[in-house]
């Protein structure tokens, strides 16, 4: 059964690492999109509605990619998991069934609204159709992670006669203070994806001199709200979370901070590599009692080690665990650096003109779904070994009839599909792009520095 166990994790990481890729975009570009409908009523600029048509499109192509790879995760729940599904069902139900019924139904239909409406709302009703699909992207999001969250931290339960995990307060549930901050620290992220992707289409159209207008309002755009993005998911979000993280999975704090012995004045670990059989952080650079304060407030706090826990409560893969968090981390302060700098260019009127910022810009597009695929093995390696945490093992919750060879069969064609789809999806956005926000006006000059001013 372990090795069954392994091939239902890998297919499950597979399938939800890959959908990911679309919905932190589409989450990140609905907040976009309200801006750029704002700046359009306001200014009464038809420059900023056909901006908002171009990334609009490039929505509507996430979205449908979304859709279509979120479905199998669904499923999976019963094919890979039915054990987990059958115990906990009546709790992990309600924020499933939520999502579905109100915030997907609610992003969906608007969508079609704002996609093919835009003549026959006017542009009040316009603008009210991208506020309710960025209302139901973020609300999907939010059932998504308390369901999550639950998982993470369970409350507002109780166990019935036959074994079964009951949800005994639905409000402990939706407000679940884990889910809380996870939210917004997950929805930063998003939001930085979509900053950076349009920052970088921005870069690219200013550094081949073309719709440089719209280039011009794409940079503005990601680097205003980016920076702004970026700061918050270091704090509030990101120290919350750890505090969380702190309070309630104290070895999986360990395991992310390679901290093997409990020390007073704990050093936080910049670099190194953890070697679990000898129990020690090989080569580490350490920035001395900041583990300590960062986690308690107190420079000499003493912060328990993996060792001070039996390891049958170990995370399963330490150094796996060890480097997502640093990637994540590490990450996230480039990320400050490149957008605090750009808004500084911006401020002095010189960012437009700096290839190499605007060439920083575009290249970084990888690393916020970097960044947040690391968030999410950080979560999800730390919660092990339980599938509930402190409720239900992992290795009891997955389909008893469903051998190795059956998840891998099934893992291996989910592969063979999503490489066409990736495909799929690489053509279409490159198509897009390179169709630019109105190909048939591409105005340049002293016209694209009056309208960027605006």
């Amino acid at each position: 059964m372990g090795q069954a166990v392994d091939i239902h994790r890998l297919h499950f990481a597979f399938t939800i690492t890959f959908h990911y890729i679309f919905p932190q975009l589409t989450m990140g570009l609905a907040l976009l999109l309200v801006y750029l409908k704002t700046k359009a009523l306001r200014a009464g600029d038809e420059h900023y509605n056909r901006a908002a048509r171009f990334w609009a499109r490039i929505f509507g192509i996430n979205f449908a990619l979304g859709v279509v790879t979120g479905i199998p995760m669904e499923f999976q729940f019963g094919t890979n998991w039915a054990a987990f599904s059958k115990t906990a069902g009546g709790v992990i139900g309600q924020g499933l069934a939520m999502e579905g019924m109100f915030s997907f139904f609610l992003e969906s239909s608007f969508l079609g609204l704002f996609l093919f409406g835009e003549k026959r709302l006017g542009q009040i009703g316009h603008w009210g159709a991208a506020f309710l699909v960025f209302l139901g992207s973020w609300l999907s999001g939010y059932f998504i992670i308390v369901t999550n969250g639950w998982m993470q931290h369970p409350v507002g339960y109780r166990l019935g006669a036959n074994g079964a995990i009951e949800l005994s307060s639905f409000w402990d549930l939706v407000v679940n203070k884990w889910a809380l901050w996870q939210y917004a620290h997950t929805m930063l992220g998003a939001v930085q994806t979509g900053c950076f992707v349009m920052a970088a289409v921005g870069a690219f159209y200013l550094l081949t001199k073309r719709d440089e207008t719209y280039g011009r309002t794409f940079v503005r755009a990601g680097v205003i709200v980016g920076t702004i993005a970026a700061v918050l998911q270091l704090f509030p979000t990101g120290d919350m979370q750890g505090k969380m993280v702190a309070d309630h999975q104290q070895p999986t704090l360990a395991a992310m901070e390679g901290l093997f012995e409990s020390q007073e004045g704990a050093p936080l670990a910049i670099l190194g590599q953890p070697d679990v059989e000898k129990r020690k952080l090989d080569n580490p650079l350490e920035v001395p009692d900041m583990l300590s304060f960062l986690t308690y407030k107190q420079w000499r706090a003493n912060v328990k080690g993996l060792s001070d826990f039996p390891q049958t409560e170990w995370p399963d893969q330490i150094p796996l665990l060890y480097y997502s968090y640093h990637v994540m981390v590490g990450l996230g302060t480039i990320f400050i650096a490149v957008m605090v700098l750009a808004s500084l260019l911006l401020w002095r009127g010189k960012l437009y003109d700096s290839r190499w910022m605007l060439w920083s810009l575009m290249v970084s597009v990888p690393l916020p779904y970097i960044a947040n695929t690391a968030g999410w093995m950080t979560a999800e390696l730390g919660r092990q070994p339980w599938l509930i945490y402190g409720l239900m093992r992992t290795a009891s919750g997955v389909s008893p009839r469903v051998v190795a060879g059956n998840a891998w069969f099934t893992l291996i064609g989910f592969m063979g599909m999503y490489t066409v789809l990736a495909i799929l999806w690489l053509f279409l956005i490159y198509r897009e792009v390179e169709l630019g926000p109105d190909p048939g006006n591409r105005p340049t000059g002293e016209d694209a520095i009056v309208l960027a001013a605006d």
